[in-house]
């Protein structure tokens, strides 16, 4: 009886991922159009584009810098009139600014005339006609630099805003162009999308699996880290399931596909990631909203202060030149470009970054709601254990624990159960023995008899004990105990038990290291299992033996028990949890073996299992609301410092220019920093 399929079986917990696509180099090229999944022409076009565009930006700054120190130097050093110095001025002052009255032109034409381009161009046109207006002196130099300045601040947007997005597009990279199925027995390259469910599909050495599947045939290892950053390979054999977007190592594999393309882990995670800014976090939503209403508040002050303080001034025309330049500046400052750049920037950043390390965060109000996470709530199978039963201790009674666990292992060989191929697993070299098995018979409620040679063995519960008059005694150790009788005499037993994942412990110590106050498991297991594993784990309560429909009302339960601005995480994987995890305040799925309701219900996918990577999560959600806070404060004290000084003339146009374009650069740096995890 060989036992290599149990051999795969057991190792398929540290396999999984897969290669992908590419079967067919050089048609690879060509089969770009199917479905549009094939983005990579697209990537560097669209890459290309984006350095163009910082190039062309570069080019026209340089240019009119140039040409804004000679026409000062010819301001300087010429006696020209008036309208002659505006007409070389005009030069730089469009060669940088164009792009800027164009969209302030749009968006008036549109209907949206309040934005940061409206308020630049306002700005700077009333500088550049100042000059006009009786005593007041010219500043053409003011209103090209501030026109030149702004620019510069796109150009560092830009280039930030590219960064952050090229950061999430190494997922897009994940995405496969091509599969290599086999139809009519020949292998033929097309477009992961028309690989239907059931087709089999041939993955070779450093080619991305394109679809969702089982092996069918061969072994490999797999690079998993564009899914779930583990670094460590992950072996598959024939049996063991592999997802779209690993890369495989070393075998050439044939896959039996469960999903279509657009189901796959793949096109999930991308689709997850691109839309994770459709939910917006209370920080962006309200600086929407702040914009939109701050705006015109801001225009029709600088009208007042332009207008007001001359008509009683008690000379309008003398005073008026004054206070228009003031209220000129104050436009400048008020422009909220900063707020509405960074902090969206930020929580963009922020998901890119949680997903480099295998966490999925479905939108940024999610990362508002993980940063105030007071209790974490796990389901145990799956989560908190591996949901796989092993053999965790051996008790022989009259025999030594190998053959114990070899008669064992026999019996149960064609048991379908998870106990029989935890058995199996915990003696793989059973094959080798030679013992010729005969007359199996499954009992109902029991457990399976069974010839081993010339004895007959029985393995089961206490009742097949009693049933057979074997004399079998109790175990003190938490799990299920399998008893082993031979031709009605006791053997001993053997405990079998889900075993806890090697980082559950360090999970819970670390959360309660992050101030999280109460770590609770509910399971629908027995109640002596479930008080052991929380004993292990250090957990602060537990509750057992429970239906999915309790597991809603303990949430419910715990839910009104949070103070006012904490919130509750319930962490799940199966199919059960799915209801849980959208109950909870924040859902976090375990992906690698998670079910795909599971995935669906959650607002946050932890993509390789591991429970540690929650503390982790809510790590990176606290340190970019933060990130997002200290650019709202900054840019808001600066700019009211400045407005102070501008309302009471102590201000210049450079010193508004830094408040709006200066403060806005240093805002996107910083938001930047939520890139790195």
């Amino acid at each position: 009886m060989s036992h290599d399929h149990h051999d795969d079986h057991c190792s398929s917990e540290h396999h999984d991922h897969g290669h992908g696509g590419h079967c067919c180099h050089h048609e690879h090229h060509h089969n770009h159009s199917h479905d549009g999944h094939c983005c990579h022409h697209e990537h560097h076009h669209a890459h290309d584009h984006e350095h163009g565009g910082l190039r062309s930006q570069l080019l026209k700054i340089a240019v009119a810098t140039v040409l804004l120190i000679a026409c000062v130097v010819a301001e300087k050093t010429l006696s020209r009139p008036t309208w002659q110095l505006l007409a070389i001025y005009l030069v730089p002052y469009l060669i940088v600014g164009f792009d800027t009255l164009k969209e302030a032109w749009e968006g008036i034409s549109h209907g949206d005339a309040f934005n940061e381009h409206f308020l630049m161009s306002i700005a700077t046109i009333g500088a550049l006609l100042i000059g006009f207006l009786p005593g007041a002196e010219t500043q053409f130099p003011e209103a090209v630099f501030v026109m030149l300045f702004f620019q510069v601040g796109e150009m560092f947007e830009g280039y930030a805003e590219g960064r952050s997005r090229e950061s999430i597009a190494h997922l897009m990279d994940i995405r496969p162009d091509v599969a290599c199925v086999v139809r009519d027995g020949e292998e033929q390259s097309v477009a992961p999308g028309e690989v239907a469910v059931g087709e089999t599909i041939v993955v070779r050495p450093g080619e991305k699996i394109p679809l969702d599947g089982v092996v069918e045939e061969g072994s490999t290892a797999l690079n998993t880290v564009a899914l779930t950053g583990e670094t460590l390979p992950r072996e598959v054999g024939v049996g063991d399931e592999v997802m779209s977007g690993c890369v495989n190592i070393s075998g050439v594999i044939r896959v039996r596909t469960t999903k279509v393309f657009g189901e796959s882990t793949v096109s999930k995670i991308i689709d997850l990631v691109e839309h994770a800014s459709d939910n917006k976090s209370k920080s962006e939503a309200f600086i929407t909203r702040f914009a939109r209403v701050y705006t015109p508040v801001v225009v029709f002050a600088a009208i007042a202060l332009a207008l007001l303080p001359p008509l009683f001034s008690g000379s309008f025309g003398e005073a008026f030149p004054t206070w228009l330049y003031r209220a000129l500046m104050f436009l400048v400052i008020s422009c909220p470009c900063a707020l509405v750049l960074s902090v969206p920037l930020t929580f963009f950043g922020g998901i890119g970054g949680a997903s480099r390390k295998g966490i999925l965060i479905k939108g940024a109000n999610y990362m508002d709601v993980l940063s105030k996470v007071d209790t974490v709530v796990f389901d145990k199978t799956g989560t908190l254990t591996r949901g796989q039963f092993a053999v965790e201790a051996v008790h022989p009674e009259s025999c030594d624990e190998r053959h114990l666990l070899h008669l064992a292992a026999h019996v149960e060989h064609f048991s379908t159960h998870p106990i029989g191929a935890a058995l199996r697993d915990a003696f793989p070299d059973e094959a080798v023995d030679g013992c010729r098995v005969s007359d199996v018979e499954e009992v109902a409620g029991q457990g399976v008899k069974a010839r081993v040679g010339d004895d007959v063995v029985c393995v089961g519960n206490e009742k097949m004990m009693a049933a057979v008059g074997a004399q079998w005694k109790d175990c003190d150790r938490v799990g299920t105990i399998i008893h082993v009788a031979i031709n009605g005499v006791y053997a001993g037993h053997i405990v079998v038990g889900d075993r806890v994942k090697d980082d559950s412990a360090e999970a819970v110590a670390a959360l309660s290291g992050l101030g999280v106050s109460r770590t609770v498991m509910l399971t629908g297991d027995r109640e002596a299992v479930g008080a052991d594993v929380a004993k292990r784990l250090g957990l602060s309560e537990y509750h057992a033996e429970l239906l999915p429909g309790d597991k809603v009302d303990h949430v419910e339960r715990l839910i009104g028990e949070e103070r006012e601005g904490q919130y509750l995480a319930f962490v799940g994987d199966g199919i059960n949890d799915a209801p849980v995890l959208a109950r909870a305040d924040v859902g976090i799925a375990m992906g690698g073996l998670g079910s795909d309701a599971a995935i669906e219900a959650a607002d946050v996918v932890i993509m390789d299992d591991h429970p540690s990577k929650i503390a982790l999560a809510i790590r990176i959600a606290r340190r970019t609301l933060g990130i997002a806070k200290q650019n709202v404060w900054f840019a808001i004290g600066v700019k009211v410092a400045v407005l102070i000084l501008a309302t009471f003339g102590l201000a210049t146009m450079w010193m508004a220019v830094f408040a709006d374009v200066g403060v806005t650069v240093l805002a996107v740096l910083n938001a930047m920093r939520a890139l790195r995890a």
